[in-house]
Formats: structure tokens, sequence, C-alpha cells
């Protein structure tokens, strides 16, 4: 077996079929315009990040969100977790891409200060190296700059080796230094978050960019350059606090979102919404995920990998669909990964109260006036399923049944009406 070797940025181009252009040293204009692909780069590898402790400070008191594991952290400490995404025998930095122009890309890069978004925050990790003024940037222009980066980031993974690896921090997914996350959304486990001052979206920053995203507009293909999220199923919504106090069995059961965001801190995880399981639901999820990413991914993967070797991205109907699949799978992951975090794990049963984990007997009287009786399990939104009678604690009935005792009469509000209940039984 041929062992990995590493890739410099021209060499790196080339491998995926596109044509080096530059290099021009950082700072200086890129004088190209349209949609391409992009590489910084050192001339010689190091052995160690050559992160700077002093901008790192400057860094951390710009951006008062930015947090470390879920605290504010030192400068030496986030100097310390940088360096330990560091490819010591790598020269390539960052890849990047646009749809619309390269050179008013990499200048609007050049010009963000480190912590601000705009006019461009991607790869702001290199804005920490004292060796910024020695970088070089290389460009290939292409119409299809989404599939060549994946291509190049993907051409950049296979070149390393396991030794390499095995230095990361994470090394489930190798990017250079200052990439962050695949084409497809796949992450960095860093643990730094907060590291830029607004989320606010991406648009054209410059004058070329702006000009070049008005005629794509006017072609009618107007992205704006804007990625779309390859999150389909993101959650928009905020889960609600039933009244009735769930019977935990975790530490991390805590009711009333104070103190759930108190013990999420503790344990060093971010204080989303919490998201009420039962054991059964918990290990449904888990073993969702465990599937996603050990039997899924790989082959998604593998797919995407034969889907290149035929060539021309851009008209590859094989490699876009498995794209399209990756997406919607790594959408799904982290979704999944959200509510595991953020898991309350109830149980349901020996209470007279109506909670999220009961189970609940009712009687209604239906159009043809006779009695029907029913029976509903309470859950947490997140393994909802209605068709089997498990309904989530803030649909319209389980709203109206939390809180309430055996001989209660509910009256709910739907769509199509106005439904009466009688509770007979909660266990």
């Amino acid at each position: 077996m041929t062992e990995p070797h590493s890739l410099g940025a021209a060499e790196l181009l080339r491998s995926v079929g596109l044509l080096a252009d530059g290099p021009v040293r950082w700072g200086n204009p890129v004088r190209v315009g349209g949609p391409g692909v992009y590489i910084v780069e050192m001339a010689t590898p190091l052995k160690s990040a050559p992160v700077d402790h002093t901008i790192v400070g400057r860094w951390i008191e710009h951006v008062p969100g930015l947090s470390l594991e879920g605290a504010r952290p030192t400068p030496r400490e986030l100097a310390v977790r940088l360096g330990e995404f560091w490819l010591p025998d790598e020269t390539v930095l960052y890849i990047g891409m646009t749809n619309l122009s390269i050179g008013g890309r990499v200048g609007a890069f050049i010009k963000t200060a480190l912590g601000d978004r705009r006019p461009h925050a991607g790869g702001h990790w290199l804005k920490t190296l004292t060796v910024l003024p020695e970088l070089r940037v290389w460009w290939a222009p292409t119409s299809a700059p989404e599939e060549y980066e994946d291509a190049l980031l993907s051409a950049f993974a296979q070149g390393i080796s396991a030794a390499a690896k095995a230095g990361l921090r994470d090394a489930s997914v190798v990017l250079p230094f200052g990439n962050l996350q695949t084409a497809t959304n796949e992450r960095k486990q860093h643990g730094i978050r907060g590291s830029l001052l607004a989320d606010e979206p991406d648009v054209p920053a410059t004058a070329a960019e702006r000009v070049a995203a008005a005629g794509a507009a006017a072609r009618g293909n107007g992205s704006g350059g804007k990625r779309a999220s390859a999150d389909p199923t993101r959650r928009t919504g905020v889960l609600r606090s039933s009244p009735a106090r769930p019977r935990s069995t975790t530490p991390r059961a805590a009711t009333g979102s104070r103190a759930a965001a108190a013990a999420l801190k503790a344990a060093g995880k971010p204080a989303g919404p919490a998201v009420h399981l039962s054991p059964e639901g918990l290990l449904a999820l888990q073993a969702e995920l465990a599937d996603l990413t050990t039997v899924q991914r790989p082959a998604i993967v593998a797919r995407i990998a034969a889907a290149r070797e035929l060539g021309d991205l851009k008209e590859n109907s094989d490699y876009h669909e498995a794209r399209r699949e990756q997406s919607f799978a790594e959408g799904r992951v982290r979704q999944l990964e959200d509510q595991l975090r953020n898991a309350v794990v109830v149980e349901g049963g020996g209470g007279t109260v109506v909670a999220i984990g009961s189970t609940v007997v009712v009687e209604r009287i239906d159009a043809a006036g006779a009695l029907e009786t029913t029976t509903f399990k309470i859950v947490g939104a997140a393994e909802a399923s209605p068709k089997t009678d498990r309904i989530s604690n803030v649909s319209p009935i389980g709203a109206a049944l939390i809180g309430r005792s055996a001989g209660e009469a509910v009256e709910v509000v739907i769509p199509s009406g106005r439904i009466g209940f009688r509770i007979l039984e909660v266990r």
C-alpha cells in the first residue's frame, strides 16, 4: 500500500484536475474575478503552531462571548488548544471557495479583523499566526467551486499519515489548520465557541463581489454566494417546560430552566433547550446516531470517492446524489448530537399527576355519541409519534393533559374545533 504523502498547494490543485495559478504573498491583491477555489499555504512546514499569544489575548478581549469548553479561556489555554490541530508536516493551511469573485473573496478574507464576522471570517484561525505576512495564496478558477472544494479537502486528508492524525486532538475530521468544517459541515471538535462577534448572514463584502452577485441574481441563480444549510432537519422551535415535575433517572434531569442550565454548564455542555426523553427514547436516538456515524457515513464517503473517480464533478449525477445524502446525514448527526447533549431522561409511573413519561387513559364522546377510550403516552417532542399514541408534551392534547389528575375533565382546542376528554387513569 502506498504511504500517504503531503501535497503543496499547487500539487493539490493539480491532483483534482485544476490548473494552479499564483502564488501571491498574503496581503497582496489576487487579480482574478469569477468563481473558483483558493489555497493559503506556507513556504515550508513548521513542527509546532506559530500562534501569537498576544494576538490571541486581543482576540479574547475583542469577543466577550468566546469560550473554551464552556469557560472563558486564558490566552495560553486558547493558544494551546489551537496548537492541538496543527499538522507539523503540512504547508497547506486553508482551502476556500467562492461562487462570486476569487479576488474579492481573498481580499475580504485578508481585511477581516480577528473576531469580526464581516467582511469574511472564513479561516479566521490563520489570523493568530506569527507567520501570517509570509503566507502565500494560490487559486484556480472553476464553475463548480463547491465540488472542487470538497475534492481538495478530501485529497488533503488522504495525504495525512496515520502518525500525523494520531497527533491531532480530533482525528475524526482531518482538515487544514484554518478550516473548521468540511464542505458538508462535518466539524472539528475543538471546543471553542462564540469566536466571532455576531451571527450575521454572509453577504458580498466587496464591490467586485457585489457586482458579481447582482449579475448572478439577474441570471436567475441569485445565491449571493451563501451556501445553503446542509441541515434540512434543523429545529427552530424551543421546547416549553411543563408545569409538572418529571422524575429523573440522571443527575442532569433538573427541573426549571435555571437549574437545567446550571446542570448542563457544570457538565461542560451547552445550556440549550432541554430535550425530554424516556429511557427507551434515549436508547433509540443513541442507536440511530451510532448507525449514522459507523455505518451510513462510511458508506456515503465511499460512494463519493467512487463517483469522484469518474471525473467531471459538475456534471456527475452520482457524485451530487451522494453529496446530497451526505449533507442530509450530517445534518441529522448534528441534530441527534444536540438532542443527546441536552437530554433530560424522565420516567413516568407511580404519579397521580400527568407529566412527561406518564401513560394517560382518557375517554371522550365520539361523533356518534358513544364513549371512546384512548391511551396516550406523554413524551418529549424528540420521540413523539401520534400514530402510536405517543404524543408530545407541547402538542395541543399533551399540553392540555400535563398537570392534570384522574377524574378531571379537559377541553382541547385543535384546528378542527374543540374536543373534550375525561381522565380515567394516570400511571
